[in-house]
């Protein structure tokens, strides 16, 4: 007949299973619900119809709907802010760009601290910005564009989608290997700044690969280098900047899943093998084509080497060239 201690022991010894079971039993159930992907700029652009069809693979790699939710604002820190302040739960993600690696050194306060409030879940890819003039521009090579900086210093001009942007900074780094002194034009967006490029307003700009990519189809615009470190697929012809006469030169653009910090290592790999089944489906193949995004995705450690090594190459080019987002 058992004694009360060995009834004791016994129930002691079940509850410490059940505490143990029950962060696996969570696990193991992820996802019962719809999950949610933080989109941190307005709809219509073209991380949000990255995350939109990649959100339709993942939604069928889960088994659960995945709802894209914009919330633009402050260069993507309302967006991110969101998402670092979330139950840390995996259901609640954030599309990030190139600005997450940016922030840090360009803003003086942020809401969050990036290297501690978030979880990296997978890197998706990467993709360049293209150096592009207008068709009749008298430059047709990069070896062109330098030789004319250098004859006219900080008479060319270009343009970009704003200060702190990603063609501002690839402007800046061009600047700094290139030994050239150009002007910066800001603008509130990519689209006023191209019809200025193609009104002949400023000189050059380097701008998204699919954002110009119609403009380079059409004649309108002449593509002369990609800023990437390996030639784009969407633009196979045309060389990268090093290739080009500027070594050492690269400046990408990219995307990358985060949770919030101290989400699940299990959720964590869960959804990194839906992104990875989601990037191989036809119809993200078709979105990407145009952008010349190179897929590579990987275990979630590679979105985190890759981005803590941004931060610290653009905060490098954010001081030296005294970059404000005033």
């Amino acid at each position: 007949m058992p004694t009360f201690t060995s009834i004791r022991t016994l129930a002691g010894t079940l509850a410490l299973s059940l505490t143990v079971l029950a962060p696996l039993a969570t696990w193991a159930a992820f996802p019962d619900k719809p999950l949610r992907i933080v989109v941190p700029f307005a709809p219509g652009g073209g991380t949000d119809a990255i995350t939109r069809t990649l959100g339709v693979g993942m939604s069928e790699a889960l088994g659960q709907p995945v709802i894209v939710d914009n919330k633009p604002g402050a260069g993507t820190i309302i967006g991110s802010d969101f998402v670092a302040k979330s139950a840390p739960d995996g259901y609640t993600l954030v599309m990030a760009t190139f600005a997450h690696a940016v922030n840090p050194g360009l803003q003086p306060k942020m809401p969050y601290d990036t290297d501690k409030a978030f979880a990296p879940v997978a890197l998706i890819g990467v993709s360049p910005n293209v150096l592009v003039v207008r068709t009749d521009s008298p430059y047709k090579t990069v070896a062109d564009l330098i030789a004319a900086a250098k004859a006219k210093p900080g008479k060319l001009t270009f343009a970009s989608q704003g200060n702190g942007t990603s063609a501002h900074l690839a402007g800046e780094l061009f600047k700094n290997l290139a030994k050239v002194d150009l002007t910066h034009i800001p603008y509130r967006g990519a689209g006023p700044a191209m019809t200025d490029l193609l009104g002949g307003q400023v000189d050059m700009m380097f701008a998204t690969a699919s954002a110009v990519r119609p403009f380079v189809d059409s004649g309108k615009m002449r593509a002369l280098g990609v800023t990437t470190a390996r030639r784009s697929p969407a633009y196979a012809s045309v060389p990268t900047l090093a290739e080009a006469g500027v070594p050492g030169y690269a400046a990408e653009s990219w995307y990358g899943l985060y949770v919030a910090a101290k989400t699940p290592k299990e959720v964590i790999d869960q959804l990194n093998a839906a992104v990875k089944k989601a990037v191989k489906t036809p119809a993200f193949a078709k979105q990407t084509e145009s952008e010349g995004l190179a897929v590579d995705v990987g275990a979630p450690a590679q979105l985190d080497t890759y981005v803590r090594a941004e931060e610290v190459r653009w905060r490098k080019v954010v001081k030296d060239n005294h970059i404000t987002t005033d």
